[in-house]
């Protein structure tokens, strides 16, 4: 399991290929990622820059529990989450939620599980530069895949 929090510009793809070189070869037969990028545009606005903050600490406790949590409930052999803070700009990687596993199910349903905390639960703020000036995003976008009760 590894958790990154950061204000650098991450490439996604690299992140999972350095993830998995540290994996035990052979063991894997899946492996789910979801990369989620900044929109240029949210609740009929355009957004031409977001910033997120985060506590620091607190933040990266929140998410290896839902990770630690992850590898309890389902039968996977890695988790990978690496998740920007600070100024992004349309187009750029704000998270990445990887997952291995022998199996595509498992892999699927943990990386579902730990996306839908990210997005419903973990503690980001969020505050949007608009056409129409800066707010603070006081919800996510409604997604109804996104009960982690399951």
């Amino acid at each position: 399991m590894k958790v990154v929090v950061t204000d650098v510009v991450f490439d996604p793809y690299a992140e999972v290929q350095k993830y998995q070189a540290g994996l035990k070869s052979g063991q894997s037969g899946g492996v789910v990622s979801f990369v989620g990028t900044m929109r240029n545009f949210n609740d009929g606005h355009e957004v031409s820059t977001m910033w997120l903050d985060h506590y620091p600490g607190m933040t990266e406790k929140h998410i290896e529990k839902v990770c630690e949590e992850a590898l309890e409930r389902w039968n996977i052999i890695g988790v990978l989450v690496v998740h920007r803070v600070g100024e992004i700009k349309p187009d750029e990687s704000i998270v990445l939620v990887a997952t291995w596993s022998a199996h595509r199910a498992e892999a699927f349903d943990s990386s579902r599980f730990v996306i839908n905390y990210l997005k419903k639960r973990a503690p980001f703020w969020k505050r949007e530069s608009t056409n129409k000036g800066q707010r603070w995003v006081e919800h996510n976008t409604e997604d109804s895949a996104a009960d982690i009760s399951n």
